[in-house]
Order: structure tokens, then sequence, then C-alpha cells
């Protein structure tokens, strides 16, 4: 009995008492709950259970019986109790004081010699396997909860709510640090909560560390700028770990959260073809912080539809939940569903809603970079947009103060900045060996206007799929960017084709 409690538990217990008795064994609640339960044919050596006559009465159901016996001994309070049908008898013994269960087998009639005493010497194993069950039981509880809860302050984050994310992390440990590096680690099968726990050991528990809930392979680290010791976290973990694949941000204030995630994503979009399965976001502004007041009227401007919605029903989402489903969609597609546990069906409805606010087709991907931009034009504080938005030179970006929302987002990207903005994104492809720089372009924006689909960017290149995909895979290595998995830089560039397509706009005293 104690080798069977050791390796296979309570349900092993029960299927060898139950094989022994020759009737039913489990686990029964004092309120008649059953917790466990086997009903198994005795073992071959052992004698046939007592079998009653072909015209006896029909034996009772096994865990009903089992059940009124469970809650005559709770009334009671005895150590013991026994319970008779017409055919069988239910004997049970609690295992430990209420609430502890109570061990209960259902026999035929009469009772098999030496069964009693058999259940009296199974009670003190099956006790304390119930108790080391129970507190496993809570244990994983209790990682859930904290799991779930390091989930919820990175979502706040994620949306900037950083004042409610900071008071759900004053219940939980480390601090949140303030300014980040947001670093992605990607793991091997089955390894990442060991790479958590490198991860913690090799930090000395000073960063946030949350287990990405979109990509089961993925750990989320929110880390203080700057390393402990001699080398960053982000290069011990790589150094620490086989198999592990990581990319980190560049240093950013805790606000701008949402940015290091997608800055750390397509960092590791280069390391994964790099040796030493590392790399660092390289220095490239955000399109948010070139645009300047003008940028941020015009995103006001198309997102007032959404941020002004008020739901029909107490049960349909509000604007902020709307808002949070169109960023989680925009970065994670699909894969947005378990980042905000919902249905499929009903973040189609959701999108569905934002289109029709918006005036959007959220179908075509020019539609997605505008709205993308708009949202995170919204997400970037002020300050750093005026002390960003500049052109080459020292240009500012507009006169202070005396902008007027840009009418549509095209006259956002004719700006200086954004122009070189944008020249900067693209300037890669320039240097390109594999493809070719002139290949490279073709292909990119030949991806960007069949809305980054491989099928139709594949037939119109006259290639294969898998030959597109491995052209786009070198692409990221180019570019410093994932393009093929969520978030994908696909709205940075196409916002950056479309600026140098358009032109410079017409020089005004506010450009």
């Amino acid at each position: 009995m104690h080798r069977l409690v050791r390796t296979g538990g309570t349900p092993e217990l029960l299927h060898w008492l139950s094989g022994r008795a020759g009737g039913w064994a489990g686990l029964v609640d004092g309120d008649g709950t059953v917790l466990h339960a086997v009903s198994a044919a005795p073992a071959p050596h052992l004698p046939a259970p007592h079998l009653p006559a072909p015209d006896a009465p029909a034996a009772p159901d096994a865990a009903e019986l089992a059940a009124e016996g469970a809650r005559a001994l709770t009334a009671r309070g005895a150590k013991a109790h026994s319970l008779d049908s017409a055919t069988h008898t239910a004997l049970l013994f609690p295992l430990d004081a209420p609430p502890a269960p109570a061990l209960a087998v259902v026999v035929p009639r009469p009772v098999p010699a030496g069964l009693t005493a058999l259940l009296a010497d199974a009670l003190a194993p099956a006790a304390l396997c119930w108790r080391a069950e129970t507190v496993e039981r809570k244990r994983r509880r209790v990682d859930l909860a904290e799991s779930r809860g390091r989930e919820a302050v990175l979502h706040l984050l994620m949306t900037g709510q950083l004042s409610i994310a900071h008071q759900v992390a004053g219940a939980l440990r480390p601090r949140l640090p303030d300014p980040v590096r947001v670093c992605v680690v990607e793991c091997a099968g089955g390894q990442r909560d060991e790479v958590a726990r490198v991860c913690a050991e090799a930090d000395g528990g000073r960063s946030w560390i949350v287990r990405c809930p979109v990509y089961a392979s993925h750990l989320i680290l929110v880390m203080p700028a700057g390393g402990k010791g001699d080398e960053p976290l982000d290069e011990n973990v790589a150094a620490l770990v086989d198999d592990c694949v990581v990319g980190v941000s560049e240093q950013l204030p805790l606000p701008d959260t949402a940015t290091g995630y997608r800055q750390a994503f397509h960092a590791l979009a280069v390391a994964r073809g790099l040796p030493g399965r590392h790399a660092r976001f390289g220095a490239s502004p955000e399109p948010a912080l070139v645009v300047g007041r003008a940028g941020a009227l015009w995103a006001d401007a198309l997102l007032a539809p959404l941020l002004h919605h008020l739901p029909r029903r107490s049960q349909d989402p509000g604007s902020q939940e709307l808002a949070a489903t169109a960023a989680s969609w925009l970065s994670f597609s699909t894969h947005a569903t378990e980042h905000l546990k919902v249905h499929r069906n009903t973040l189609a409805a959701r999108l569905r809603l934002i289109g029709e606010l918006l005036g959007l087709d959220l179908g075509t991907l020019a539609d997605q970079a505008a709205l993308d931009l708009a949202l995170r034009i919204r997400a970037t504080p002020a300050p750093r947009r005026t002390a960003t938005g500049t052109a080459p030179g020292g240009e500012t970006a507009e006169s202070a103060g005396t902008a007027e929302a840009a009418h549509d987002l095209e006259e956002i990207l004719r700006r200086p900045a954004v122009r070189a903005w944008a020249t900067q994104q693209l300037r890669p492809l320039e240097t390109a060996d594999t493809p070719a720089p002139d290949t490279a372009r073709a292909t990119l924006r030949t991806w960007l206007d069949r809305e980054a689909q491989l099928g139709p960017t594949a037939a119109a290149l006259g290639i294969s799929v898998p030959g597109t995909r491995k052209r786009l895979a070198r692409l990221e290595t180019v570019l410093g960017r994932s393009l093929l998995q969520a978030p994908s830089a696909r709205y940075d560039l196409w916002l950056a084709f479309r600026a140098l397509e358009l032109g410079p706009g017409p020089r005004s005293a506010t450009s």
C-alpha cells in the first residue's frame, strides 16, 4: 500500500483496494460528494467475491450507497460506519478530522473476512496521500493565480493603464522597474518553467517574469534597464540555457512597455539566425514619435467614434475594451483570442463593430496600418512626441502648438520627419546581399500589396510559397524586424513605402 501511494497516489491505492475487496472503493466527502472512485474486478489470484443468488434484489448504485453512508457518518461524528442494503454493505472510515473525506468500500454481502482490518491498515497511507495531494492542488492554484496576476499586470502595461498595473503588482514581487528593457526568451519545448527559474536566479529576482499568454514557448521579461554585474541578464540567459533564443528591446520608460515588447519580438526574429542566439533591437524611432501634434490630432479624430462609444447593453464591450481588442488583434492577429481570453466568434464580432464605428475595412492592410498608427500615437505621451518630432537638420515638425489636425493619413505621411523615418526604415534593403536590393524591395512591396498573404505573393512573384517564405525570412534578418510572425513590422513597412511613394507635401508655416 505504501508503494502504491508513492508511485500512483490515491487512484492506484483505490484500484488495489477495489480489487482486494471485489467491489467499489472511493473517497467520499462529508456531504456525499464522491471525490475519487474505482470499481474493478478482483485480482486473478484472489478469491471471487460473494455473488448474490439469481433471484436476489438488484444491486444498488455503489456511489449512492457510499454517499448515504458518508452523510450518516458526518451527522453522527463517528469513527467508522457501515450501511447495509438488501445485497451490499458500505464500510466507511474517515481519513482524518473533518473536512477530510472518508475511505469507503461497497461490497456484496456478506462482508469478506478480514476486509475491515485491511481498510483500517489502509487509512494511514490513504490519509498521508490525501494530505500531500491537497497541498499540491493548493500549490498549483497559487502558482496559477500568481501567473495570471503577472499576466494581468503585463496586459495593463501594454494597454497603458500604469496606475492600475502598479496597484496589482504591489501584491506580487518584485516591484515594477522604471526605466526598463523588455526581453522575449524563446524556449525549447517544455523548458519554459525551468528557463523562468534560471532567469530569476541569474537576475536576483529583480525582473518581472511573465509566461506569454499567446506563444507557449515564450517568456517575457520586464527588466531594470542595465544588467546586474558584468553581463546583462539577456546575455546570461542565452549563455546559460541551451537552445533558447533571446531578443531585447532598447531602454524605454515603463509606460512604453508595449513598444518594448514589439522591439524585443523583432530582435528575437534576428536572433534566430545568429550563432549566439541573442540580439538587441537596433535604434529606430517609433512612427508615433515623429508625427508631431498634427498626427496626434489626426489620431484623436480617427479614434473618436471608438473612444466615445457607449454600449447598448451592460454585457456589451465598452470603448476601453474595444480599444484593447483592436490593439491586441493588430499585435497578435488570430492569437488575440489567447491574449484576451475570448472566443474567436467574440473577437470577430468586436472587430466588425470596431470597423463600423471607425469606417475602416479591417480586412485591408492599409486600414490596419492606419488604426495601428493611431492607437500607438494615442499611447505615446505628448512630451515624447514633441521632443522627437523633428525633421533632419533640426527643423521642427511643426510650430509649437499651431498645428491643425491632418484631414487624412496621407497628410501625415508627407511630413518631412515621417519621410525621414520611412527612409531609415527601408535603408537596410539598399545593402542587402541575399536577396539583392532590387529583389528585396520588390518582394517586400509585392507582399504588402497582397495584404501580407503568402499565397497571392508567391503567385505574383512567380515562385513557390515555401520560396516566398524563405525570402521573407531572410529579409527579417536584413531589416531586423519580424515579418512572418505577429507582432509583425508589416504596418510600419506599409507606412514607410506609402510615405516615400507620396512624396513631400507643400511647405507651410506648420510643417
